[in-house]
């Protein structure tokens, strides 16, 4: 079974463009990245076996696919969990990390987003901002308000390296406090010195940022990945109008 909705128009590109998968076979592609990412890349501790990547919300999500023009391979890929499915299913996949309360209580319509990935040698280029691009026009088809779910960073000797990418969130894209949720896993520590330690954000959480995203309070341990998970919020009423100008045109003008 494959989730259905009104599907956005694949718009093809010069090198990559963006689609919802509409088959069986087209969720196993980007499972297959999942698990070439998270499992063969990261060692994360991954259901499913035999090359996939696969777990209970798959069935009842949508599977937003960049792909290469020329050749056809699934190298970006994350999956979308409307509110509707989630009611369905009875939970959101961040529930499993966080307490959702301050986010599911929000006015209007949720999208989560999660399982995001791009495959490593098309890290340094457009696929990341083609992918907004397809997420952008699908927010925009169904008449989203928020749009959330976890970006992960890594942890560091100690959890050092993740307290010091928080420092750095905690300086440019925190949330409101009531708008924080509680970790179920906190990490070992959330003291590092900011004079001393320098974290980078990641590439997806850095578009997250870039996007007008903030961050819903602590960071979630999540040893079966072997990262921190932060939670990111976006008030679509909030969204960077240049990003977004620049990825809706992505969307009609490829």
């Amino acid at each position: 079974m494959v989730a259905t909705a009104p599907a956005l128009v694949a718009k093809r590109g010069e090198r990559l463009f963006v689609e919802l998968a509409s088959s069986v076979q087209e969720v196993r592609e980007a499972q297959s990245l999942r698990y070439q990412v998270f499992g063969e890349e990261m060692g994360a501790q991954l259901k499913g076996g035999a090359g996939l990547d696969v777990d209970e919300f798959d069935e009842v999500c949508q599977h937003l696919l960049v792909r290469e023009s020329q050749s056809g391979r699934v190298v970006g890929c994350t999956r979308l969990l409307t509110d509707a499915s989630a009611r369905r299913l009875g939970r959101f996949y961040s529930a499993s990390e966080f307490e959702l309360e301050p986010v599911a209580a929000l006015k209007g319509r949720l999208l989560e987003v999660g399982r995001t990935c791009i495959a490593s040698e098309f890290r340094q280029g457009s696929a990341i901002a083609v992918l907004w691009s397809g997420l952008a026009g699908f927010i925009h088809l169904h008449g989203f308000d928020y749009l959330f779910g976890c970006a992960s960073i890594p942890l560091g000797d100690q959890d050092i390296q993740a307290a010091a990418i928080m420092n750095r969130l905690r300086r440019q894209a925190m949330a409101p406090e009531h708008l924080h949720v509680r970790p179920r896993v906190p990490l070992l520590t959330t003291l590092a010195d900011e004079d001393t330690v320098d974290a980078p954000l990641p590439a997806l959480l850095r578009a997250y940022v870039r996007l007008g995203a903030r961050v819903c309070g602590e960071p979630c341990r999540d040893p079966a990945f072997g990262v921190a998970d932060v939670l990111m919020l976006l008030d679509v009423r909030e969204l960077n109008p240049s990003y977004s100008r620049h990825f809706i045109d992505r969307l009609t003008d490829a």
